[in-house]
């Protein structure tokens, strides 16, 4: 029996898939994360300007701003420090290849700046009254990683 047409190829690839795609950011400079473990070794009242050099050496660093945000004096700033980690995130994510929907797991470390970013984000949103930003962030969460934890980052609930 023949059919009508070019034969079938062997070569031509054949996706399977099993649900959402999934996007893993690159890692963060070896320089930055040095930088970062000393920045948060440093005394307490010395931490937060040590930080704050991390991010002036590299302000791509999404861990260098979730660890700001956690270091900020007050639900303001730190809604700030958390906005600008959670927009440099989305950036990276379609760097990566993100199309805007898709998992981005907690269990691959090098996604867990951005998530402490977006998980920063909710809970200072909450400090200021931005409420409906504040479940918005907690859903996005939940959509990036459906076994999502609040405890995972260390940030209040």
């Amino acid at each position: 029996m023949s059919f009508p047409g070019p034969p079938p190829s062997d070569t031509s690839p054949v996706r399977l898939t099993a649900g959402l795609p999934e996007t893993i950011l690159p890692s963060e400079p070896d320089a930055v994360r040095v930088g970062l473990e000393s920045a948060l070794t440093q005394p307490a009242d010395r931490r937060r300007h040590a930080v704050s050099d991390v991010v002036r050496s590299d302000p791509m660093s999404l861990a260098a701003w979730a660890a700001l945000g956690s270091l900020a004096r007050d639900d303001v700033e730190a809604y700030a420090c958390f906005r600008v980690g959670y927009h440099r995130g989305l950036d990276a994510l379609r760097g990566a290849g993100w199309k805007g929907s898709g998992l981005v797991r907690w269990a691959h470390e090098s996604n867990r700046g951005f998530l402490r970013c977006l998980d920063g984000l909710r809970s200072a949103a909450g400090g200021i009254g931005e409420h409906a930003e504040e479940e918005r962030c907690a859903q996005f969460l939940r959509q990036l990683d459906p076994s999502w934890r609040p405890d995972w980052t260390g940030i209040p609930a």
